[in-house]
């Protein structure tokens, strides 16, 4: 396993510490430590994001593999923390569950390209919505530490505009790749 897959090993891997800081009460002497060491460590875990991709591609170690992990990464990651974020009751069952369906529909659509022998790289509206995605999940996890009567209408703003350009590149890799469904259907439809 190569450097670039290592880091997008550890993000995996920082996936349920991340869940479980955010999730158990570690109150300090003046605010929720849990609250911080959580919200620290998504941000660190979504920085490798843009680190095994760079040391991939710079250091040409771009592999199957990293193209397997890497996506299912981020999936993890986002969806884990939004999941807690729901729980903890700072972010909108809704909007989460519109953030996962689309994340496992594009992954869906990966796998049956995969299938016919191609890989669907992120487009700029796919990246796009991953770095909203975690700047309004990082606002969400750090939103008890701040002191700030907007902290409520900055954090739905954020999840919002994230679930906007969430639909709207989910809608983008299925126009952009439609022929890989229809690829799929004729080759279903010719074996039966």
């Amino acid at each position: 396993m190569n450097l670039a897959n290592r880091i997008t090993f550890l993000r995996i891997l920082l996936i349920p510490v991340v869940v479980v800081a955010l999730l158990l009460p570690l109150r300090g002497r003046a605010f929720d430590v849990g609250v911080l060491v959580g919200a620290i460590l998504f941000i660190g875990a979504a920085v490798t994001d843009t680190v095994d991709g760079y040391v991939a591609r710079s250091r040409t170690m771009v592999t199957n593999l990293g193209k397997f992990l890497d996506p299912l990464a981020d999936k993890l990651l986002i969806s884990m923390t939004l999941l807690a974020l729901v729980d903890l009751q700072r972010a909108q069952t809704w909007a989460a569950m519109v953030i996962i369906a689309r994340e496992f529909a594009v992954t869906g659509l990966r796998l049956v390209a995969a299938g016919e022998g191609r890989v669907i790289a992120a487009g700029s509206l796919g990246k796009a919505k991953t770095l909203m995605q975690v700047i309004a999940i990082s606002f969400s996890c750090l939103s008890p530490l701040l002191d700030w009567q907007a902290t409520a209408l900055i954090n739905r703003i954020g999840m919002d505009i994230a679930v906007v350009l969430t639909v709207l590149s989910g809608i983008d890799y299925f126009w952009k790749n439609w022929d890989v469904i229809r690829e799929t259907g004729r080759h279903a439809k010719a074996e039966e």
